[in-house]
C-alpha cells in the first residue's frame, strides 16, 4: 500500500538542526574529536535539589495517575512565584498561566489557535527556525522583520508593509536573542505594543533565555511593560535556566484568552506532564535561585574567555549580551555555510551557519558556549591555524 503524506506534512520546513547534527555525526564517525558548538543542549546537570524532588515525587501514588489536564496548580503558582520575584509581575496561577511540554510546542500551537490558511505571521529574520514550523503546520504566510546589526538587532516596524499588517495575525519576538545573543530594551517593549494594538497582531515573546543575560544587566520581560497583557503572551521554558531540556517542561504566560486557547487545544493532544515532573519544576521556580546565578556566571566566564582568544587571532565580533550563544561576522571571501562546512572538515570545529536562521543570517555563524572554558580556548586555537584572519596588533 502506499502511503501518501498529507499537505501539512509536506509543508514543513527542513528541520535545520537535524542537518547539521548529521554532518556533525559524519565527522565523529570518522573518528575525529569534534567540538560541537552547533546546537543548543546544555552540557551541565540539572541542579541537585530539583532532581531529588522529581525522584520523591514519583514515588508518590498521586502522580502515577493522570494529572489535571492543564496542568497542576502547584506549577502554576510557582510560575506565577518567579514570574513577581524576578520581574514583579502579577500573574494569576489559573487564568493566565499555561504549562507547555517544553516552550516549543506553545510556539506551534500557538499558531493553530490563532491563523487560518493564508493568514501572516511576522518573524524575527534571524530567528528559531521553529517558528517556521508552526506557520507551516497551518498553511499560514511568513512575513520577514530583518534583524540588522545597524538597528542592533530589532526589527524595524517601520519596513512593514500596510498590506501584510492587515493579514497579520500575529508576531513572533525573541529576546535575550537566539541567534544574534542581544538583549531588548523597554522601550522597545513599549513600541511593540502600540504597533500591536494599531495593527490588532498578538505578540508571542519567547523568553527562553530570559535569566541568562551578562554584564550586571537583567533582561526585560515583555510582561513588565504597562498592557503587555492586552496585546499578547510571552513563552518561557525551564530548558535553558536550570539546564531541564530533557525534562521538557515551559509555560505560557500573559493574555487570559490566549491561555484559555492554548489550554482548549491541549486538552486535545494530552493530558498534561507527569506530575512527578511538574512538582520537581515547581521546586526549582520557588527554591532559591543560588543555581540560576552560578550558571550564568559560569556562561559568563566562558562568553569572556571565547572572545578573549576571537580577538586575540583577529575574529572580530561583539560579546554577547544574553543566551548561551555568540554571533560571529564570517571572513570576507566565505558564505555562513562554506566557513562552517571549512571549520567542520579541516578544524573539527562545529558551528552553525547564519543562514539556517534565515536570509538576514547569512554573513554570521553562530557558537554556543555549551563546552568548557578549556574546550573553547582549543576549539580556538584550532580555527586559528586555519590563518582565516588578520591578528589584531
Amino acid at each position: 500500500m502506499r502511503i501518501q503524506p498529507s499537505q501539512m506534512i509536506d509543508r514543513l520546513p527542513t528541520q535545520f538542526f537535524a542537518t547539521l547534527v548529521a554532518k556533525v555525526n559524519k565527522v565523529v564517525a570518522a573518528g575525529h574529536d569534534v567540538i560541537n558548538l552547533g546546537q543548543g543542549n546544555p552540557d551541565l546537570p540539572t541542579p541537585a535539589h530539583i532532581v531529588e524532588e522529581l525522584q520523591a515525587s514519583a514515588a508518590d501514588p498521586l502522580h502515577h495517575k493522570y494529572p489535571p489536564f492543564s496542568g497542576r496548580l502547584e506549577l502554576k503558582r510557582a510560575v506565577a512565584h518567579w514570574y513577581k520575584q524576578e520581574f514583579d509581575v502579577d500573574l494569576h496561577p489559573e487564568e493566565e498561566v499555561a504549562i507547555l511540554f517544553g516552550s516549543k510546542t506553545g510556539l506551534v500551537e500557538i499558531c493553530q489557535v490563532l491563523m487560518n490558511p493564508g493568514d501572516v505571521a511576522l518573524v524575527p529574520d534571524p530567528g528559531y527556525p521553529d517558528y517556521w514550523s508552526g506557520v507551516a503546520v497551518v498553511d499560514g504566510r511568513m512575513v520577514m522583520m530583518p534583524l540588522t546589526a545597524e538597528n542592533k538587532f530589532l526589527p524595524d516596524y517601520s519596513k512593514l508593509s500596510q498590506a501584510d499588517l492587515e493579514r497579520a495575525k500575529l508576531m513572533f519576538l525573541n529576546y535575550p536573542n537566539n541567534p544574534t545573543a542581544v538583549n531588548a530594551p523597554y522601550e522597545f517593549y513599549e513600541e511593540t505594543i502600540r504597533f500591536a494594538r494599531k495593527n490588532e497582531i498578538v505578540v508571542c515573546h519567547d523568553f527562553a533565555y530570559g535569566a541568562i543575560s551578562y554584564d550586571g544587566k537583567k533582561p526585560v520581560s515583555f510582561l513588565q511593560v504597562p498592557g503587555a497583557k492586552e496585546v499578547g503572551v510571552e513563552f518561557y521554558t525551564l530548558s535553558k535556566t536550570y539546564n531541564m531540556a530533557g525534562w521538557r517542561v515551559g509555560a505560557m504566560v500573559g493574555n487570559r484568552e490566549l491561555v484559555r486557547l492554548i489550554n482548549l487545544i491541549q486538552d486535545h493532544y494530552y493530558c498534561s506532564l507527569f506530575g512527578a515532573v511538574q512538582m520537581a519544576a515547581a521546586r526549582a521556580m520557588t527554591d532559591s535561585q543560588d543555581c540560576v546565578r552560578e550558571l550564568v556566571a559560569v556562561y559568563e566566564g566562558r562568553r569572556n574567555a571565547l572572545f578573549s582568544s576571537l580577538h586575540r587571532i583577529g575574529w572580530e565580533a561583539q560579546p554577547s549580551q544574553g543566551s548561551f550563544f555568540a554571533w560571529l561576522p564570517v571572513p570576507e571571501g566565505y558564505t555562513s555555510e562554506s566557513l562552517s562546512d571549512l571549520l567542520l572538515e579541516k578544524a573539527h570545529v562545529a558551528v552553525a551557519p547564519g543562514i539556517g536562521f534565515g536570509p538576514h543570517g547569512e554573513g554570521y555563524v553562530r557558537a554556543a558556549l555549551l563546552s568548557d572554558e578549556q574546550r573553547l580556548a582549543e576549539a580556538v586555537q584550532r580555527i586559528e591555524r586555519l590563518s582565516l584572519f588578520a591578528k589584531a596588533r
